[in-house]
């Protein structure tokens, strides 16, 4: 007898097993790379955003990277994970805070 199949795995394109949850949603609860503030995205002000970015990147002794790299990686990291859903005033106040994070970090070009 055949055994049912479960909806719990399912099997991608590439042949992986998939749980039905994204990865990216996994690295925002458990990742402990950098301590953020809370809400930080969420703020108007591309300033704001770069200097908690880089207090927390400085701070933080889990890193990888450089703090700037991954400041960097972080804003990315949100900007990409939100996707479409992210508005269009925000999409722009974070762009701006990625140029404000090469300020901060004295790497203007």
């Amino acid at each position: 007898m055949a055994r049912p199949r479960t909806k719990k795995h399912t099997v991608g394109k590439a042949g992986r097993k998939r749980s039905g949850r994204k990865w990216s949603g996994r690295v925002s609860r458990t990742s402990d790379a950098l301590d953020l503030k809370g809400g930080i995205f969420k703020s108007n002000n591309p300033e704001e955003i770069a200097r908690s970015l880089k207090r927390s990147a400085t701070r933080s002794r889990r890193k990888k990277g450089t703090p700037y790299q991954s400041a960097m990686s972080m804003l990315n990291f949100y900007i990409n994970r939100a996707g479409k859903n992210l508005p269009e005033k925000q999409q722009h106040v974070l762009e701006d805070a990625k140029e404000e994070l090469k300020k901060v970090f004295g790497r203007e070009e």
